[in-house]
């Protein structure tokens, strides 16, 4: 016997703003149970790995209100509205590496239907991508944070200091996509 969806009784509060609204609502269970339940409607987010020359490259690191301090992370953002997510993904490189449109070799995309962030809570999602850029690319090194190479041991390395566990996601997922090949 399949359960049936949660109804929505009445909407306590909407706060919109241009990258998230919160949503406060009464809701009954498909048991008949009335719950009052928060939530978050965010725009979606890419996380891209840059590859240069078998090296990942990370941006500077920059701070984060939800843990109060720098963190290394991988270029990533919002997908702002109307726009694609391999749109997001040039106007990311560009903004936090520097990186223009012909510097890229090849931009592919890890996941095609976004995953879940946090699906009881949010209904954001997040992409993953992989730009590798072309051998003989110069990055500017003010926008460098670090590198790491693209070996299992760097990928260990790696893991060691990041924090942020989208970009661990989309790491692993490259990972694992690369060796399942």
């Amino acid at each position: 016997m399949a359960s049936q969806d949660w109804q929505v009784c009445e909407r306590i509060l909407e706060l919109r703003s241009q990258w998230l609204t919160l949503i406060g609502e009464h809701l009954q269970t498909d048991q008949g149970q009335r719950l009052e339940y928060w939530r978050i409607e965010k725009a979606d987010s890419v996380i891209v790995l840059p590859l240069l020359n078998q090296q990942l490259i990370l941006a500077r690191p920059t701070y984060r209100p939800g843990v109060q301090t720098q963190t290394l992370d991988f270029p990533g953002g919002r997908v702002a509205e109307g726009q694609s997510p391999s749109e997001a993904v040039i106007s990311i490189l560009q903004r936090e590496l520097g990186i223009d449109t012909q510097a890229i070799m090849s931009l592919t995309p890890l996941n095609h239907k976004g995953w879940a962030i946090n699906s009881s809570f949010s209904n954001q999602c997040l992409y993953g991508f992989v730009a590798e850029l072309y051998p003989q690319i110069q990055l500017d090194h003010n926008y460098v944070g670090a590198t790491y190479n693209a070996s299992r041991s760097g990928i260990q390395s790696l893991l060691s200091v990041l924090e942020c566990l989208q970009c661990r996601a989309v790491l692993l997922e490259w990972h694992l996509q690369q060796t399942s090949q």
